[in-house]
């Protein structure tokens, strides 16, 4: 995919953070895009506007609850009605919050099982045949925590751990049509729920780089895996300054 212009990509949870700023550079490369969002409607509403003014008709927005499988399958159809192919779909959506063991049940294991890792499943199922005509690829958004669990976030690391596994699999039934790949960014943006300012410096110091990443960072690796990483397929691209290299 030297280049990305008319082609389509599909985002989860692309209306604010993260999502918002790999939407913005594939649209910079010429991609329409499919912005999907739970309950960021004014978010995603905007980002639609302000993409839109730059190239018209080249955002379209679907809403969806990511655990009713159905709505999965109907996001497909909208990118197909929309323009007539798919290319990319981005995994990013997630659900992230403490659930420490003695206080874990059936809603918390279906939430953050369902978010991170049921969904990217059914997604990429649904929109497999319409990839494999176009040669295109998977994108799933993993986190360093699928190698090193994070204390109190027992479901999130192991649903985390199941998407680069996902993501493995993927690539060896999806290919030769389809590469598969993965980024799994560290510090970039601190959790919406409140986080103190030791701890934001402690997790810092704790990088190589002894810094903070941007989404841009994330954003430049799901680039770079879409558009020129043509011989990879299954690989996790860790975006972390170094994080994982410390105790």
């Amino acid at each position: 995919m030297s280049s990305l212009n008319g082609k389509v990509a599909l985002i989860t949870g692309a209306a604010h953070r993260i999502g918002a700023t790999i939407t913005r550079m594939l649209h910079a490369e010429g991609m329409n895009i499919i912005v999907h969002y739970r309950s960021s409607r004014e978010s995603a509403q905007a980002l639609q506007e302000e993409l839109n003014a730059k190239r018209e008709n080249s955002i379209v927005l679907i809403q969806a609850d990511l655990h009713e499988t159905a709505k999965i399958t109907e996001m497909v159809r909208e990118a197909i009605k929309a323009w007539g192919r798919l290319d990319v779909v981005v995994n990013n959506a997630s659900s992230f919050y403490p659930a420490p063991v003695g206080k874990i049940d059936e809603r918390v294991w279906d939430d953050l099982i369902g978010s991170n890792l049921k969904a990217p499943l059914f997604l990429s199922q649904a929109a497999a045949p319409h990839l494999k005509a176009n040669h295109g690829c998977i994108v799933n958004i993993v986190d360093i925590h699928a190698e090193r669990p994070l204390k109190n976030h027992t479901v999130y690391s192991v649903a985390k751990a199941g998407l680069v596994m996902l993501t493995k699999s993927l690539a060896r039934e999806l290919g030769p049509e389809v590469r598969v790949n993965a980024v799994a960014p560290g510090a970039i943006l601190w959790p919406e729920s409140d986080i103190d300012d030791f701890t934001k410096k402690r997790i810092i110091s704790g990088t190589a780089l002894k810094r903070q990443g941007e989404p841009k960072d994330i954003a430049r690796a799901v680039r770079f895996l879409i558009k020129h990483a043509d011989y990879m397929s299954g690989q996790v691209l860790t975006v972390d300054g170094g994080r994982t290299l410390t105790n």
